[in-house]
């Protein structure tokens, strides 16, 4: 049901179309081409990490995945080739990075794609999605084993293949937490050459519908049969038959979809004609210009020419107001020009009679020290 090969320089390997092809890139192997390590009888265990990609290019074929966790894991090659690439020789360029050295090592992996044994192989085909593994720990040969041996349990089929196991990160699926060593989930398609078991019909049923579309897990009888070691969601199976799907495929018939042959294709010159851009620039730049300067000119009359003035406002306010305004206007400016004349000396009633200090007596005010002008009209009593 699949071909586990371990990694060799120049190494052969012939997968079947539609059949999952796994090939183990393992760090013991790639140990022997980096030096030894440093201090004498210490275990080597240096971190090495892989980069694969199809000669000339800088990635792998389109069906041709590879997988590796930790540098400290072994990479994993993994996919199902397909029809289309039967007979040609692909060439996967390997190289092997040791994180401790920063050297290098390559080698080359031949994948000769065989064509099927039969015509039409694998006409039933199911898909599990499993929610408590991971992709490289399903691409194990034993686990996958066991996998198949609980499918062909409840399946009965002749013929039973693997052809392809698919990551749940690679359709859309979120990084687990890492609480209670939860699993990314995947999912592993499946071939037969039977009908599909009324076991694996019970999710079609209304009742399993319902309980899916209400997230609640279906009722199915051979469960038992997985859960052991599979914890399969069955609300995301899938069962796909190809035996119905063949009749549907028709030639394409030219109708009125298809538009009607328009001649022989003639490019445009090589030479081509000037062009004026006057009437481009006139609309563009100058058309704007013209109407943003007639707004300025508008603008500018109405906020110098229409102004009213104080004349025009006088003329128009009653002679009692304007009095008002006149006297108050005279009012302020009397008190404001007393304001300023704060320098001149106090009046004598305003003076001390005795001096704050040693008591005695102010003498009289010299009438040559002051401006008679303005004395105050009230004398200092002695």
């Amino acid at each position: 049901y699949t071909i586990l090969s371990k990694v060799h320089s120049d190494r052969n390997v012939y997968p079947s179309a539609g059949v999952l092809f796994v090939h183990v890139l393992e760090r013991e192997y790639f140990k022997g081409e980096f030096p030894p390590y440093p201090k004498p009888g210490e275990i080597s265990n240096d971190p090495i990490t892989f980069n694969t990609n199809l000669m000339g290019y800088p990635d792998r074929p389109g069906w041709l995945r590879y997988i590796q966790r930790t540098p400290y894991s072994d990479g994993v090659l993994y996919g199902s080739p397909t029809v289309e690439n039967v007979g040609k020789p692909t060439i996967i360029e390997i190289t092997a990075y040791n994180r401790r050295t920063f050297e290098t090592a390559r080698h080359n992996l031949i994948i000769n794609i065989m064509s099927a044994e039969v015509d039409f192989p694998l006409p039933y085909q199911a898909e599990f999605f499993i929610r408590n593994m991971n992709v490289e720990e399903m691409l194990a040969s034993e686990v996958l084993g066991d996998f198949l041996g609980a499918v062909k349990n409840v399946w009965q089929p002749e013929r039973l293949n693997a052809i392809n196991i698919t990551s749940a990160l690679d359709r859309g699926g979120r990084v687990p937490l890492p609480i209670n060593d939860m699993k990314e989930g995947v999912y592993v398609m499946v071939g037969a050459d039977v009908p599909f078991s009324s076991c694996l019909r019970e999710v079609e049923n209304p009742q399993n519908q319902l309980r899916c579309s209400q997230e609640m897990e279906p009722v199915i009888t051979c469960d038992k049969k997985f859960r052991t070691q599979f914890h399969i969601d069955w609300c995301k199976i899938s069962l796909v038959d190809n035996t119905k799907q063949v009749s549907t495929f028709q030639e394409v018939i030219r109708g009125e979809g298809i538009l009607p042959d328009g001649g022989e294709y003639k490019p445009p010159s090589d030479t081509l004609k000037s062009r004026d851009y006057y009437s481009d620039f006139l609309i563009t730049l100058a058309v704007p210009s013209a109407i943003a300067l007639v707004l300025f000119l508008i603008l500018a009359y109405i906020m110098c020419c229409r102004r009213e003035g104080v004349e025009k406002r006088n003329m128009q306010t009653p002679d009692i107001q304007l009095v008002h305004h006149s006297a108050i206007q005279k009012s302020t400016k009397e008190l404001r020009d007393m304001s300023k004349n704060r320098e001149i000396a106090w009046p004598l009633s305003t003076l001390p009679v005795f001096h704050p200090v040693t008591g005695e007596i102010v003498p009289a005010l010299h009438t040559d020290s002051y401006d008679n002008t303005s004395m105050p009209l009230m004398q200092t009593q002695q």
